[in-house]
């Protein structure tokens, strides 16, 4: 670590390497956690209905299954599977069948690319760079499957908050009391707009999922960094949701999906959350 801190030459490209690796796996897990999380809770549903069982096999798994088209299930061989690479060189086509591939693979793994580099230049090679690198990674997977099904998955908000936890046991970013309290606040501020929404229409304005989410990026960025995520998250929601709903002709009841605002809100609350702070209080005059 401390030879890549020395040589940012080496440890950038590196980084980038690293990043378009785990953008590639990130792809699978945006397409395929999903599917199998419906196919667990139709089986759990009939086994608790007491229905008979029926033929049912399960989708590809996440790490054993190899990657295939979608539409001809053609097996990527190794060329045809290099992160970003392969999808320039094939020209956005399967080899085999010509259909057209989207654009999510190559973006997925661009982003994830550019934030871990980003992760490495804001908190170096060691420890801190490997935290931010991991949440950034999460907050990616979030919300590529929030976009895509409206679900934010127990089994990887639960573990983001945990880690962010565990990596305040020594202070890596936060102090064990800044982090529980983060958690706790996050969790309890979304859950207290949802409860008081409901009560008053008798509809739900937004899902679980989305206290968890806050609660693991409050656990990242201690107490103080939650209002500037929930008010960064609601401003750019508001902006990029009403310019969406205008150009897809939808009314305001249209659902829309608040996890990637609170996955980028956090993520510049986390990078840059005291120097958004201190920027405010002198224009505020406070300082």
């Amino acid at each position: 670590m401390a030879f890549l801190d020395q040589h940012p030459g080496l440890g950038f490209p590196v980084a980038a390497g690293l990043g378009l690796l785990v953008g590639s796996f990130l792809n699978v897990v945006i397409l395929r956690l999903p599917r199998k999380l419906d196919w667990q809770w139709r089986r759990d549903a009939r086994e608790i209905l007491e229905e008979p069982e029926i033929y049912d096999p399960p989708p590809p798994g996440i790490v054993v299954e190899s990657s295939h088209c979608p539409h001809c299930k053609h097996k990527l061989a190794w060329f045809e599977n290099i992160p970003l690479v392969s999808w320039l060189a094939l020209r956005g086509k399967c080899r085999h069948c010509k259909t057209p591939i989207s654009v999510q693979y190559p973006l997925v793994e661009l982003l994830t690319a550019l934030l871990v580099v980003a992760s490495v230049w804001r908190f170096g090679f060691g420890w801190q760079g490997f935290g931010a690198s991991l949440l950034s990674c999460f907050l990616v997977a979030l919300s590529g499957i929030d976009l895509r099904t409206r679900l934010l998955p127990d089994q990887l908000t639960l573990p983001l908050m945990w880690l962010g936890l565990i990596a305040s046991l020594e202070n890596l970013y936060m102090v064990p009391k800044a982090a529980v309290l983060g958690a706790i606040a996050g969790y309890v501020s979304l859950w207290s707009v949802w409860w008081l929404f409901k009560q008053l229409t008798g509809k739900e304005g937004m899902g679980h999922g989305d206290f968890k989410l806050l609660a693991a990026i409050g656990a990242w960025v201690g107490l103080k960094g939650v209002l500037p995520t929930i008010l960064l998250s609601s401003l750019v929601g508001a902006i990029i949701g009403s310019v969406w709903l205008a150009a897809k002709g939808r009314d305001r009841a249209t659902p829309i999906p608040f996890g990637p605002y609170l996955a980028v809100a956090g993520w510049v609350v986390f990078f840059w959350g005291q120097d958004l702070i201190d920027a405010y209080l002198r224009f505020a005059g406070f300082r």
